[in-house]
């Protein structure tokens, strides 16, 4: 049975995943000529549509393409089909036959091998990597479908990417509802049933001082009254030397990821997963456990500085965390998401996916209003980043995973920090926040130049 002769009455999870191995099993696609070499007047045309006036090339016309355009050169366009073997058009196709006709695209990661130059004609091969659901998602349940694309200019290898969509049927949209619950009074605890539904640690005797210290914005370490040790967590007893009698220090709040899990499952009330749990080594010689915020799982790392900060749940509840402190941060980029943006952006990486021009297809399929598209936000990270980088900066390879999407009349604000430096790449985590939350974060890997290297201008 192939995706084209399946019904809907015969689509179920276990053929889905049939079809999924045949076409993993089928390797990689033939090859798919882009529509043009790779030329100036569609560089100028992306350049303007994402940066504006100041995003032309003005004087000096480049000589190699911005790398984050490497999937508009192949994208098939308003009337062009891709391949009768392309493996992201059959499983959408069969994806579709099972009712999960909506499609938002969620995670793609770039590989560049180098730039490349203008008249350089691409070609393009996919292949399957992965397919998994039903997953039940904020949007509706459905399937998440990755592929690994190459390009290559006359048989050499240019870039890679692995892209991730996500196929559902879109949940019903529930009218808005008023807040039915009464607020509390000051100075009293709302009811049990209204209160931030998450899990609460027991106070004891012997951390009821801990809890008094975050509430207070201090992070508080048990120190035994007779030798002076420190420990953490607290108990009744020195490990040391026995005594019962304790206090506490406060500690100087900064620290370094000993380890670190990512919590993907079970559900956490309150918590939107993943998650990120880190033990900090703490420089006063203990060691403390808290949730990293602000940062995605392909940004922690062993030894990454930290600080501590304290998110105030409610009146009766204060929670140690911990946040990454930034060796150098980057000036934030503030864009206004106009539909004009919106479209001509979608119209210049050439996507035509109805959702990125036309309201009411897009409100149909689930969402707020017509809103960026990946290549879009792939595009602003590099122009954000390559910014700050300036000219000559060689870019490795950029990462992307999309939150909630950015609509139109919504502003996007882009932050960067570098994450790693070992000299010569730099390693660049962004983070892009629009109304509704987090919009995206990425990492930059790229290569500076000694003569561009921000450190070193005058």
């Amino acid at each position: 049975m192939t995706p084209e002769t399946v019904t809907p009455e015969t689509v179920t999870p276990e053929t889905i995943r049939a079809a999924a191995e045949r076409i993993a099993a089928a390797g990689q696609s033939r090859p798919q000529l882009a529509r043009d070499p790779v030329n100036l007047p569609m560089i100028r045309n992306w350049l303007e549509a994402l940066g504006g006036p100041d995003g032309q090339d003005g004087p000096g016309c480049p000589d190699t393409a911005p790398p984050a355009m490497i999937q508009v050169w192949t994208m098939p366009g308003l009337y062009r089909a891709r391949g009768s073997d392309d493996p992201l058009t059959a499983m959408s196709a069969l994806l579709d036959e099972a009712g999960f006709t909506a499609v938002v695209a969620t995670n793609c990661d770039q590989v560049y091998h180098r730039h490349l130059r203008l008249g350089e004609q691409l070609a393009v091969q996919s292949r399957l990597v992965d397919v998994t659901g039903p997953k039940r998602t904020a949007l509706g349940e459905g399937w998440f479908v990755t592929t690994r694309s190459t390009w290559s200019a006359a048989g050499e290898p240019v870039a890679t990417m692995d892209f991730r969509i996500l196929k559902f049927k879109p949940a019903p949209r529930k009218p808005p509802q008023g807040d039915a619950t009464p607020s509390a009074p000051p100075g009293v605890s709302p009811p049990e049933s209204s209160r931030p539904q998450i899990i609460r640690p027991v106070v004891s005797p012997d951390t009821a001082f801990f809890w008094a210290g975050t509430a207070a914005g201090e992070l508080r370490i048990q120190r035994c009254d007779d030798c002076g040790t420190l420990r953490h967590p607290p108990g009744p007893r020195c490990p040391s030397c026995g005594s019962l009698t304790a206090g506490h220090a406060v500690a100087a709040g900064t620290g370094e990821v000993y380890s670190y899990v990512v919590h993907h499952h079970p559900p956490v009330p309150g918590k939107k997963l993943p998650i990120v749990i880190a033990l900090v080594q703490l420089p006063e010689g203990v060691r403390m456990v808290g949730e990293l915020l602000g940062a995605g799982p392909d940004q922690v790392r062993i030894g990454l500085p930290v600080r501590a900060e304290f998110v105030r749940v409610d009146d009766d509840l204060t929670l140690p965390a911990w946040r990454a402190i930034a060796p150098a941060a980057l000036p934030p980029l503030v864009i206004d998401v106009t539909p004009t943006f919106v479209i001509s952006s979608a119209l210049a990486t050439r996507d035509f996916q109805d959702v990125h021009h036309d309201r009411d297809r897009a409100v149909a399929g689930g969402a707020q209003d017509i809103f960026l598209n990946i290549l879009t936000t792939t595009g602003l990270v590099q122009r954000y980043v390559g910014a700050w980088a300036g000219p000559g900066a060689t870019f490795r390879a950029i990462s992307i995973r999309l939150g909630v999407p950015c609509s139109a009349g919504d502003t996007l604000t882009l932050t960067g920090e570098v994450s790693a430096d070992d000299g010569a790449e730099r390693v660049i985590s962004v983070t892009g926040r629009c109304g509704r939350g987090d919009h995206v974060t990425a990492t930059v890997h790229l290569v500076l130049p000694e003569a561009v290297r921000p450190e070193a201008r005058p």
